[in-house]
């Protein structure tokens, strides 16, 4: 197991912040394991129910009368977007014991439909309930557990391809050992939540439609998002597609990324960004099994650039609201950190090992008054580019922010 970096955050809040906790994340990413993990030591004990097993179902036949009788564990419910019914139990239980000075750890929920989970719970449990949101393993957690950082970006952050067992000759010593099991795994994720997830949460949705869209989407990794092509490859309307892709944003596969709309007296792309959001899977989707695969397709710099966003934006935590800004004059930043309305930090991707940065970066960072200028590149050393910025690597950065973003979240 890969410890995670969320799970102090977790704890803190489950022992003196909330009643109840929310782990947002898609499946396979981990939620299950860390709740184990800390059910395993939790004081008093705990139980755990899986809203996908019938005979964990049957217990909660009379929900109110069985959590009641677990005062004093901690109750974890899994998948808990599959038992809606659960919040207005809940809200009286918690209630209840808060009338009686229990006030936190009651209950770790765990769901992998965000939009829809947070819109069922915050109705009932408003002002009982926090939000966590757990992604694939981010490069802090990986270098931690000694895995490099190419392997995360071509096999991805979903632990079971990450850890995949080598697939390949015992006796190969390259770089692409057990990529072949590892690309199975991610194969057959796609195709579960296909063939399983897609029919649950839009049953009229055609699996296979969005099993094209989801490759399309792969081969456009980081492009403006252009609803009126995609609805003409496939043939459906433009608010189809934006069905479809509302879906599987809902669901943490895809992320859009919103244009940075600040008053700077320009005329700017409105559009967002969308992009797969795991590395691993637009490789997948896109049939690249090594990194030899990757780093000659015409993918590599978009996927390299959707890797190095998640995992800044994973590690830099609340503190920060991501965008990217373009102006229709060339003026562009790949990823734009904003707090308190003020954009801070700016950065750069790019997958050279001599990068060097383009006047539009400069008169964009310019536009904004940004003075934190970084560019991100494959290599180790940090060391300052042309117009204020630094070459940093993707390691070093994501340390930085994250240590900026600890007070914040042990709070």
């Amino acid at each position: 197991m890969i410890p995670r970096c969320i799970e102090i955050s977790l704890r803190v809040r489950l022992a003196s912040v909330v009643p109840a906790v929310v782990l947002l994340g898609p499946r396979q990413v981990g939620k299950t394991t860390l709740a184990r993990k800390i059910a395993a030591d939790w004081p008093g004990g705990a139980v755990y129910l899986d809203m996908e097993r019938p005979a964990d179902r049957r217990r909660l036949d009379d929900a109110d009368a069985y959590l009641r009788a677990q005062q004093g564990k901690l109750v974890v419910i899994d998948e808990i977007q599959r038992a809606p019914g659960l919040f207005e139990v809940l809200r009286g239980i918690i209630d209840d014991r808060r009338a009686v000075g229990h006030r936190f750890g009651h209950f770790l929920l765990l769901g992998s439909a965000a939009l829809e989970l947070m819109s069922q719970s915050s109705e009932t449990l408003a002002g009982r309930v926090a939000y966590l949101d757990i992604g694939p393993v981010d490069i802090l957690e990986a270098t931690a557990a000694g895995i490099e950082a190419n392997t995360l970006w071509v096999r991805g952050g979903f632990p079971e391809s990450l850890l995949a067992a080598d697939g390949n000759d015992e006796n190969d010593e390259s770089d692409d050992m057990g990529a072949s099991t590892s690309l199975t795994w991610r194969r057959d994720f796609i195709r579960s939540y296909l063939e399983r997830d897609v029919p649950m949460f839009a049953p009229r949705m055609p699996m296979q439609a969005l099993g094209r869209l989801w490759t399309m989407l792969a081969h456009q990794q980081g492009t403006l998002l252009n609803q009126a092509r995609l609805a003409g490859s496939l043939g459906v309307s433009a608010p189809t597609i934006n069905r479809y892709i509302d879906l599987m944003v809902d669901l943490q596969l895809v992320r859009r990324l919103a244009p940075w709309s600040g008053n700077v007296g320009k005329r700017l792309v409105k559009a967002p960004k969308v992009y797969v959001r795991d590395s691993g899977i637009v490789h997948a989707l896109l049939d690249l099994e090594t990194w030899n695969d990757v780093a000659g397709h015409p993918v590599a710099g978009p996927s390299y650039e959707g890797f190095v966003t998640e995992n800044i934006i994973q590690c830099a935590g609340s503190r920060w609201r991501p965008y990217f800004y373009r102006t229709h004059d060339g003026a562009e930043i790949d990823l734009l950190l904003e707090r308190g309305g003020q954009p801070e930090i700016a950065i750069e991707v790019k997958r050279s090992s001599a990068p060097s940065l383009d006047k539009g970066f400069a008169l964009a960072c310019d536009d904004l008054g940004v003075k934190q200028r970084y560019v991100v590149y494959p290599g180790a050393d940090t060391y300052p580019v042309r117009h204020g910025a630094q070459a940093i690597s993707l390691l070093a950065l994501a340390s930085q922010l994250s240590q900026a973003t600890q007070p914040t979240q042990a709070g």
